[in-house]
């Protein structure tokens, strides 16, 4: 699956964009968010406040709890300020 991240969250992972093979237990799109913070130092503090981010699956914003199967891109949305 294609994961991208966007703003502040591309910054500390120093990477825009990855394709990554989930293991079955991968499930959610919070499950995705759980396994990326486990996977190196970068993502446990990017990813310290799971609940901040919005996930969006084939372009469209869904729940944290919403099924990944079938999706072939989701991206990571950190809240931003404007101004």
């Amino acid at each position: 699956m294609k994961v991208l991240y966007f703003a502040w969250l591309r910054e500390r992972l120093n990477r825009s964009e990855e394709d990554i093979v989930f293991p079955s237990t991968v499930i959610t799109t919070g499950d995705v968010i759980t396994f990326l913070a486990a996977r190196d130092e970068a993502g446990t503090f990017a990813f310290e406040r799971p609940a901040i981010f919005k996930t969006a699956l084939d372009a469209r914003i869904v729940p944290h709890d919403t099924p990944i199967a079938g999706a072939t891109t989701i991206a990571l949305l950190p809240p931003m300020t404007g101004g």
